[in-house]
């Protein structure tokens, strides 16, 4: 895959192995009660890369499932980073890097596990020859985001030779992956001027807005929000382009955000839309869908009980805060649309543009993401499961039969 390095020759990052436990070079695992210890001479920088051989507990059981997680660390940029690879079984792990103020090292691994888990089902569900990675990026964007931080990055992502490609998430955009680009080869999610598709939420909200036409079919026989009540959750890159998809179909939209801004920015666009002060007074609004379109977790054993909408179709990633969500749902009564299905449309934007991105041929695939959304819910319904199990076992079928063909030896 074409990429515009920067001039001249350049060591790349030696990877090197921590002396104990999960945690960035130099550092001791952190938990409640430990405290990283500063690094010695020589871990200025560092890639530590655990790949998964045997599944015997300890920090494999951390990542079990998972073919590699690398630890990416650069004291002169502040760079901390985490890049997980979940499954190569049908290509390169492709997945955005996240640019976040985790908590802590330990909640910043496990979203990347669970992120990176989500995405080689997505890429299987969407029928693209790609495996699922992901990588996050600790720190606050607005005040840790620098160029050569994101350079240092771009040469970690660079060490793998093409196992991982990346692109834009939470707290990163096209201009970021520009910056990225400049030291790595595996960089998608660009912008125009650099030959990329530019921003994917376009096509992320459009892929949800046809998951959500599936589900209304489902729900109440025909294909459209037109009259139905649809709240959004988190009104900000994907958001406001799904807003804008429903206010097309003649659906009354209800938002929240944490950030008044992007409020500001919806209403103006689209005047007619109304606002709640937050996603607790939302999920107990009068709504037919709710849609949640921020951070993972948003179904958790608090919210679902005080869902009044009758289907949950949204852009964020990971919304069941834990296994059992998903039939809770259905016992309720709410037919969920899993999200690794119906918001892949980035993921597709992205894929396309490995091969020479063209918008009206990534937009005609993203429009299947109705017809699979379809085949989640007849497949749960033939097989007696939740939609979100449904989409699980069509994602591990096409990774075994295709994965099987992989045993089958083709000379170069």
């Amino acid at each position: 895959m074409p990429g515009n390095r920067g001039g001249g020759t350049r060591a790349e990052p030696r990877p090197t192995c921590p002396q104990r436990g999960l945690g960035f070079a130099g550092t001791a695992p952190t938990g409640p009660n430990q405290h990283p210890r500063p690094p010695s001479a020589g871990q200025g920088r560092g890639v530590s890369t655990v790949t998964q051989t045997a599944n015997r507990g300890g920090i494999f059981s951390r990542h079990s499932g998972h073919e590699q997680v690398i630890f990416c660390a650069d004291e002169a940029t502040g760079l901390k980073a985490i890049i997980a690879i979940y499954s190569t079984t049908l290509g390169p792990a492709l997945g955005g890097t996240r640019f976040y103020p985790y908590a802590s090292e330990d909640a910043a691994l496990e979203d990347v596990l669970n992120l990176s888990r989500g995405m080689a089902y997505k890429a299987a569900v969407a029928g693209l020859d790609l495996g699922g990675g992901k990588a996050v990026i600790i720190g606050d964007p607005s005040v840790d985001k620098t160029e050569t931080l994101l350079r240092a990055y771009g040469r970690f992502v660079q060490s793998l030779a093409g196992r991982y490609i990346t692109a834009c998430d939470v707290g990163t955009y096209v201009e970021d992956m520009d910056a990225v680009a400049r030291e790595c080869s595996y960089v998608t999610g660009r912008s125009a001027a650099y030959g990329g598709a530019g921003d994917s939420s376009i096509l992320t909200a459009y892929g949800v807005f046809q998951g959500m036409r599936a589900a209304a079919e489902v729900s109440w026989g025909k294909p459209t929000l037109h009259g139905r009540r649809v709240g959004v959750a988190g009104v900000g890159k994907v958001g406001h382009h799904l807003v804008g998809q429903l206010v097309g179909d003649d659906a009354t939209v209800v938002i929240t955000d944490v950030d008044p801004r992007a409020i500001d920015r919806v209403r103006e666009a689209y005047p007619t839309v109304e606002v709640v002060d937050d996603v607790d007074a939302l999920i107990r609004a009068d709504l037919d869908v709710y849609a949640p379109c921020a951070l993972g977790g948003a179904l958790d054993d608090d919210t679902v009980p005080a869902l009044t909408a009758r289907i949950v179709c949204g852009a964020a990633n990971n919304q069941l805060a834990h296994p059992g969500v998903e039939k809770t749902l259905e016992d309720r009564g709410v037919l969920y649309a899993p999200d690794y299905v119906v918001n892949s449309g980035g993921l597709i934007q992205v894929a396309e543009e490995i091969e020479g991105f063209q918008f009206e041929r990534a937009r005609t695939k993203a429009a299947r993401i109705f017809d699979t959304t379809r085949r989640v819910f007849r497949l749960a319904a033939e097989e007696g499961v939740p939609p979100a199990v449904a989409a699980d076992r069509l994602a591990e079928r096409r990774m075994a039969q295709v994965g099987r063909l992989r045993g089958l030896y083709l000379p170069r």
